[in-house]
Parts: structure tokens; sequence; C-alpha cells
């Protein structure tokens, strides 16, 4: 997965990353070149005492050593763009993906193991390429050129070379193996403690309310705890590599001297060409101590790689039309035919066959007990999600095959948990309508009954609002969100039980002047209060996910019962009539 990645979204630069190679070669070459012109410069030059062949060959190596340096800035320079590029283009493949999704796959995934896949899993994708650019190029030709130099420089006591590459990789490789399995354990407990720690921000009131901070505490100091151990578990086994590579790095630094001493008291070796060995011994170490140190990111990285190309792999259930509708002739007229939804490898549908019809100019409301599936049929309609079965048609289209923004253009919905985004009053109403004016907004407003708390606010329309919208109460929340679908001023507009947080009041202002202000637009309100829907041209009972009872408020009290012991839960018989 991790190859795939990298192949797929490294592609666009090749020419840099060839200019990064050709740098990385000319830098390692360099620096191969160095121990050869210290071991001339000992063995013609201090030796025979020879200060001009000094002072000449030692200029080569300072320009050598400049060259050295400019190629491994400029390396480095286009490693770090490549990689800040990769970052860049694999955290905006996975949003884009995940903006794609329905809420089935959201609720998949869930939003806190989404977020860590979009930061800290590409981070890590992002951090193994800068060391592969800036490290890992280099490796792999410093210690075949160094192998092969030292080599040049006496056969015999190459010997201790054979002996201590196979051992560094096989210590290398036994701790990598069991870092893989570690890394993704990690990933996993990372996403538990976002969870739990966005449910203790998001929830904070409810914490305070029932007096659960202790509770809260043990819970997130339980998730901390396995994300502790398992990152401590990791860090014995990295701290491990270090010392076991040193260990055998100074044994055989010691085996080099000491055979090395004899190999120059026989004669068969030189004073300079000893120095330049151990010196290519080093290189080699370090380029193993390298690439030892890009195999700890590997595990991790690779695990990371995988979760991304989960995420890029899923497709939307809610797919786009390859031919779209681009015009609707009509005007706002609803229709759903035989509708059901089912979750996938649940049991039983959401909905089973739910046949409704809104037209212009009419209110049509639903009504039914909790988890009779009224928020999931609403949802159809703007394609939050796509009906398994049956058809849901605006203007006589299937939503299906229409394209997404002129849906968007013409469904205005209002959710039964209102969001509203960090910025202003202002930003938060032109959402859907990023051209209103002032007056247009100071209008929804007022028509939502928002314009009194508004123009209290410091700001007015410049007010700030939290992320979330925290920082207003829950009716507020509410009359903002539905001052913001009056500014898009679609044709059909969905109320998802959006005045349960008003007072009766209020409730009753709001209905009246949204009455007024879409009265030729088609209007479907899902409500659990009675008081709200009694008056809607046509009311639709929902119970399980079937359609039980269609007709006015006083069509269903004389003929429905699952109607009658709704209201009768509410009002009394005399209130109801």
């Amino acid at each position: 997965m991790l190859i795939q990645l990298l192949r797929t979204y490294l592609r666009p630069y090749k020419k840099p990353i060839g200019l990064l190679v050709l740098l990385q070669l000319l830098q390692t070459c360099a620096t191969l070149y160095l121990p050869t012109l210290n071991a001339d410069i000992i063995d013609r030059g201090v030796v025979k005492g020879d200060t001009g062949y000094i002072l000449s060959f030692g200029a080569v190596m300072i320009g050598i050593s400049l060259v050295q340096v400019f190629c491994n800035i400029g390396a480095v320079y286009f490693g770090a763009r490549t990689a800040s590029a990769l970052g860049r283009d694999v955290r905006a493949a996975v949003f884009d993906r995940v903006q794609s999704f329905s809420a089935r796959e959201v609720g998949q995934f869930g939003a806190p193991s989404l977020i860590t896949r979009t930061t800290n899993d590409v981070q890590q994708v992002q951090m193994l390429a800068l060391m592969t650019f800036t490290l890992m190029v280099s490796a792999p030709i410093m210690c075949v050129g160094g192998i092969v130099l030292a080599l040049g420089l006496d056969v015999p006591l190459s010997g201790v070379l054979v002996a201590v590459v196979p051992v560094l990789g096989v210590c290398v490789t036994l701790i990598v193996r069991r870092l893989r399995p570690l890394f993704r354990t990690m990933q996993v407990r990372l996403d538990t403690v976002n969870r739990v720690l966005r449910e203790q921000i998001t929830g904070n009131r409810v914490i305070r309310a029932f007096v659960r901070d202790g509770y809260e505490k043990d819970r997130f100091g339980r998730a901390n705890g396995e994300l502790t151990e398992v990152s401590l578990a990791t860090g014995r086994l990295l701290a491990l590599m270090f010392p076991i590579v040193m260990t055998v790095v100074n044994v055989s630094s010691i085996a080099v001297v000491w055979f090395g001493a004899h190999r120059i008291d026989s004669g068969g070796m030189e004073i300079g060409a000893l120095t330049a060995f151990l010196a290519y011994l080093m290189q080699i170490v370090m380029s193993v101590m390298m690439a030892t140190f890009m195999f700890m990111m590997v595990p991790r990285a690779e695990v990371c790689a995988e979760r991304i190309e989960e995420v890029l792999g899923t497709s939307s259930s809610v797919v786009p039309p390859t031919d779209p509708v681009m015009e609707l002739r009509r005007r706002g007229h609803l229709e759903i035919r035989g509708a059901g939804f089912r979750y996938p490898g649940a049991e039983e549908p959401v909905l089973k066959a739910v046949d409704l019809v809104a037209r212009p100019g009419e209110v049509t409301a639903v009504i039914g007990s909790t988890g009779s599936g009224k928020s999931t049929l609403l949802g159809l309609v703007p394609r939050l999600f796509d009906a398994t079965e049956g058809d849901v048609l605006v203007d006589g289209v299937d939503v299906a095959t229409v394209e997404p923004k002129l849906l968007a253009r013409t469904v205005g919905m209002v959710p039964q948990k209102p969001y509203l985004f960090a910025g202003t009053v202002a930003t938060n109403l032109r959402y859907g309508n990023p051209d209103a004016t002032d007056e247009e907004l100071w209008r929804a407003l007022e028509v939502a009954q928002g314009k009194g708390f508004v123009e209290r606010l410091e700001g007015g329309l410049d007010a700030p609002i939290a992320q979330g919208g925290t920082n207003v109460s829950g009716g507020q929340r509410q009359r903002l969100a539905i001052a913001r679908t009056l500014v898009q001023r679609p044709e059909i507009y969905l109320f998802d039980d959006s005045f349960s947080a008003l007072d009766y009041a209020t409730d009753a202002a709001l209905r009246a002047a949204l009455a007024r202000e879409t009265a030729e637009a088609t209007v479907v309100i899902v409500a659990q209060r009675v008081s709200t829907i009694r008056e809607a041209d046509r009311i639709i009972v929902l119970d399980e996910g079937r359609v039980v009872g269609s007709g006015s408020h006083h069509e269903l009290m004389a003929g429905n019962e699952t109607y009658r012991e709704i209201v009768l839960s509410q009002l009394t018989e005399a209130e109801a009539a």
C-alpha cells in the first residue's frame, strides 16, 4: 500500500526527484572520495614531510567538501519541497473523498478516525518521504561505494565487512518485524484517544450536568494509558536498536584497528590506507544506521498508508450522475414512490415502501414515534443517502440524476441537529448563498424570529460564532439554521424537527412568518409536537418505517389510531378537537 500510494502521488514530481537523486549522487561520491584523498595526504605528505603536497591536496579536499555541502543543501531543499507537496496532495485527496461520503460512510469510519487519517497518518507518510529523500537515497550508494573502495584499499581486511553487514541486517530485520503490529495498534489507540477527547469536549455540558467529571477522567485515563502502553513497547524496541548497532560498530572498529596494525607491521598496508579504511567502515555503518532509522519509520508509515488507502478506496454510496440533469421544468414538486432504505448488514429496513407527495404552496407534515424513520425519509431528498428501493422525484426527475449543485439550490434542509461553523453570523447565513445582501440576511432573521437576539449581540451580523454554535443557545442555533436556509431561497423546504428548542410563542410566530415567506414553495416538516403540524395541509403518519396514515389533522383523529395516540399523549381531547 505504501509503495502504491507514493508511486501515485509522486508521479507529478519526477523532475525534482530526478534532480534530487543526481545531487545526492554527487554529494555521496564527494563524501566517498574524501577518505582516499586523506590517505594520500598521510602517506605521501605527512609521512614524507612534503608540505607542498599537503597544501595542494588539502585545497582539493576543501573544494570537494564545498561541492558536497552545496549538493547536500540542494538535495534537502528539493526533498523538503517534494515531501511537503506529497503531504498536501494526499491530504487534499483524503479530504475530497471524505467530502463525497454519504452519512453511511462517515458513520462507517467515524469522525475521529477520519480526522486522524487526514492529519497524523498523512504526516507519517510525508515524514517517511522526507527522510527517504534526505537520507535513504544516499545510504545504498554510500554503502556499496564504501565496500568497493574498502576492498580496493585492502582485501584481507575487508573480511571484517563480511561479518559486520549481515549481523546488522539480521538485527534490524528482527526488530522491524516486531514493530509493525505495534505501530498498527498505536494508530488505532490514537483514534480512541481522539474519539474520547472529542466526546468530552463536545459533551462538556452533559458531563457537568451529571457530575461525571471523575468518570470521564478515568475513561480518558484508560484510553491514554493504553496508548502509552503500546508507545512504551514501541519505544523499548527502538531504544534497543541503536545500542545494538553501536555495539557492532565499535566491535568492528576494534577488529579493523587490530588486524590493520598487524597488516601495517608486516608491510602489507600503509598507515593512510588504514585511516581511509576506518573512514569507509564508518561510512558503511552510517549508511546502515540511516537505513535502520528509515526501517524504524517504514512500519508505521505502512500502517498509515493502509489506513489512508482504506479511505481513498471507499466509494460513496451516493454516486454523482454521469449524465446529470442541468435544469428542472416545474418548481418544487416532490414525490416519493415506494421508497425503502436499509443500512448494510441490517436485519430490517428503516423505511418500507413509503409514498409521499408534496406540492408547491402546501405544507406536508411527517409525524411518528421515535425511530420510525422520519429523519431518514427527509435525508433521501437532498441525497444525504440514496434510497435502496423506490424513487425520489423532484419536479418529475429522479434526484439521483439531478446535477448536485442544482439539487442543492432546489432543496433546502434544516437538520435535526443544526450545525453552525466558526465565523460570524453573516458568514453562517451566507453559507448557502454567498452573494446575499445584508438586507436579505436581516429579512431571513426576521422571519426566523432571530432578528431581535442578533441585534443584541455585539457586532450584529458580524458577531462571532464559535465552532458548532456553542456560544449561542439551542433555540438561537435553530433560528440561525432556519434563517440560513431562508437566505438560500430553495423551492423545497425540509424542516427536520427544527422547532423543538423553541418556546411555544416563538414556535407559533415563526410558523406564521414562514407560512407567508414560503407561500409558493413546497414545505415538508418533521416534528414531534402536534401543535407544530396540526394545521398542515397533509399529515403523513409513520410507524416502524411504514406509512400508516395520511390526511388532515381532523381526518386522522377520526380514523387513525396511531395518530390519535400521539396527539392524546400531548393534548387533551378538547384541545385536540
